[in-house]
C-alpha cells in the first residue's frame, strides 16, 4: 500500500492528489493529518497523474502535510440482522452507544444491479395504517413510491407514522410466515438536529426501534457524507429482503438534500451543469438508488422504496421532483392548503398516483370491492372539488340537491377519511368501511362506477341521503 504526500490542492469538499499510477475509481483513501487524526475519502475522478478525492468527514485541517493512503478497495457496509435496532451516523458508524458490529459479511454500497429477467412484477399490500394511501393510491411490495412534500409541511410527521404502522397482512392461510416479517430501514439526509431528536423520540418511545435500522446525516454533517447515507441504507436493505427474507420498507428523507449534495460537488470539481445548476447525471444517479428497489424470482424478501423530498418552491417542476417521477411509480402529495385547515396528513389524493396500485388491490390481496370503491370515491371527491370553484361564483342555492351532496362529500371525505391524525392506525377493512360510510351520502344511482352486487352488499342508506334522481 503506497502512501503519497503530494496532496496539491483543497477545494470544498475535495482533495487533490498526484500520483505515479493508475488508481481505481470508488476505491476508499485514508487521509492521515500531521496531529494523526484519520479522515476517509473516495476517489472520485482519476486521471494517469492525479486523483480527485472526496473526504466524508470535510477537509478542513488537511494541509500538504498529511500522508494519503488508497487502500484498493470500495466502500464496504458491514452487514448483520443484529443491526435491527442499531442507530448509525451517515457513513454507517453507530452512534447509539451499543456495541461494536460483528458484520456477517461486508458489501459494496453501490450493489448490483437487479436482473429484469429476475425481477418479480410487485403485487402485494402493503398496509401503511394510512387511509389516504392504503385505500386511494395504494402501495405493494417491491414499489418505489415518493413523498411529495414542500417546506414546512409535516412530511416528517408521514415518514414516522408510516414506519411505526407499516405491516405486511399475513395470507389467509397463514403459511410461510418464516417470510413475513417487516423491517423498516430509515435513512435521514441534511436534517436538523431537532428534527433527528424528534425521530428518534419517536422511534424509541413507539418501540419502532426495534424493527427499524436508522442512518442519520445532520445538517451541519459533510456534504459528501450525504451522497453514501443513502446506498448504506439501501446496501443494508437488500441484505435484509435476500439474504433473511425480510419485506424491508425504505425511507428515505430527504432526497432534496442529496441532490444539492451533489450540485455542491459537482460545482467544487467545476463541471458543467445541467438543469438549474444540478449536475447533468442527476437522472443516473437518482435512477441508481431508486431502481434498488424491487423483488427478486426465487426470494422471499422485498425491497419497497418510499423516498421524501420537498419541492424548492412548492414547484413539481423542479429537476428534483421532475427526474424522481420519471423513475418511479407514482407519488404521493403533501398539500399546503389541506395542512393550513389542520387535516393530517394532509395528502391530496387527486394529483397522487400509485401505478402499481391496480395490481396490488382486490379478492385475495385487499377486498373485492376496493378499486370499485376508490374509483367512485374519486369521482365523487373531484366532482365535489369542480363544484366548491362553481359555490364562489353562484352560491350554494343556485345547485341542485345532488350537487349540494357532492359538496358535502368533499368536506366530509377530507375531514373523515384524509384526516386521521398522526396516532391513528387504520387497518384496510376500516378504511373501505369507512368509504362506503362516505359514499352511502350519495343515491344509490350516483355510484355509476361501482359493480351493482357490491352496492346490494355494503350500501347503507344514510339517514340524511334521501332518494335523489341521478341527474345529468
Amino acid at each position: 500500500m503506497k502512501e503519497y504526500q503530494t496532496i496539491t490542492e483543497i477545494s470544498g469538499p475535495l482533495v487533490f492528489v498526484e500520483t505515479d499510477e493508475p488508481v481505481g475509481y470508488d476505491d476508499i483513501v485514508e487521509i492521515e493529518l500531521s496531529d494523526g487524526e484519520t479522515r476517509r475519502g473516495q476517489v472520485l475522478e482519476s486521471a494517469s497523474d492525479y486523483v480527485a478525492i472526496q473526504v466524508f468527514e470535510g477537509t478542513e485541517g488537511i494541509d500538504r502535510d498529511a500522508s494519503v493512503r488508497f487502500l484498493g478497495e470500495t466502500m464496504k457496509m458491514p452487514v448483520t440482522e443484529d443491526l435491527l435496532g442499531r442507530v448509525m451516523d451517515g457513513t454507517g458508524q453507530p452512534i447509539d452507544g451499543g456495541p461494536e458490529i460483528v458484520p456477517d459479511e461486508r458489501r459494496d454500497i453501490v450493489g448490483e444491479a437487479i436482473n429484469p429477467y429476475s425481477r418479480e412484477y410487485p403485487e402485494e399490500f402493503i398496509q401503511t395504517g394510512v387511509s389516504a394511501i392504503d385505500g386511494m393510491n395504494t402501495l405493494v411490495r417491491g414499489q418505489k413510491l415518493p413523498i411529495f412534500s414542500a417546506s414546512g409541511l409535516p412530511h416528517n410527521d408521514l415518514a414516522l407514522q408510516i414506519a411505526r404502522q407499516a405491516t405486511v397482512p399475513e395470507e389467509e392461510d397463514g403459511e410461510d410466515d418464516e417470510g413475513s416479517e417487516f423491517a423498516v430501514i430509515f435513512g435521514a439526509m441534511g436534517i436538523t438536529a431537532e428534527e433527528a431528536n424528534e425521530f428518534m423520540d419517536d422511534f424509541e418511545r413507539t418501540g419502532a426501534l426495534e424493527r427499524s435500522v436508522v442512518f442519520m446525516n445532520l445538517a451541519d454533517d459533510p456534504a459528501v457524507e450525504r451522497t453514501i447515507t443513502p446506498r448504506l441504507a439501501l446496501t443494508t436493505a437488500e441484505y435484509l429482503a435476500f439474504e433473511k427474507d425480510y419485506h424491508v420498507l425504505v425511507i428515505l428523507t430527504d432526497m432534496t438534500n442529496y441532490c444539492e449534495a451533489l450540485r455542491e460537488i459537482g460545482a467544487a470539481r467545476e463541471e458543467v451543469p445541467g438543469r438549474r445548476g444540478y449536475p447533468g447525471y442527476m437522472y443516473t444517479d437518482l435512477a441508481q438508488l431508486y431502481e434498488r428497489a424491487g423483488r427478486i424470482e426465487g426470494r422471499e424478501g422485498s425491497v419497497t422504496q418510499l423516498p421524501i423530498l420537498t419541492m424548492p418552491g412548492d414547484d413539481d417542476t423542479h429537476p428534483i421532483p421532475d427526474l424522481t417521477g420519471y423513475i418511479t411509480e407514482g407519488q404521493i402529495y403533501i398539500d399546503r392548503d389541506l395542512n393550513s385547515q389542520g387535516i393530517q396528513p394532509p395528502i391530496n389524493v387527486l394529483p397522487s398516483l400509485s401505478r402499481l396500485m391496480d395490481d396490488g388491490i382486490g379478492e385475495g390481496l385487499t377486498r373485492a370491492d376496493h378499486a370499485d370503491v376508490k374509483d367512485q370515491i374519486f369521482a365523487a371527491y373531484a366532482e365535489g372539488e369542480d363544484l366548491r370553484d362553481l359555490v364562489n361564483i353562484v352560491g350554494r342555492e343556485a345547485l341542485s340537491e345532488l350537487d349540494n351532496k357532492y359538496l358535502d362529500f368533499a368536506d366530509r371525505f377530507e375531514e373523515e377519511f384524509v384526516d386521521q391524525g398522526t396516532d391513528t392506525a387504520r387497518s384496510i377493512d376500516e378504511t373501505l368501511e369507512l368509504g362506503w360510510d362516505l359514499l352511502s351520502m350519495l343515491p344509490k344511482d350516483a355510484l355509476n362506477r361501482i359493480d351493482e352486487d357490491l352496492i346490494e352488499e355494503h350500501y347503507r342508506e344514510d339517514e340524511t341521503a334521501e332518494t335523489v334522481e341521478a341527474e345529468a
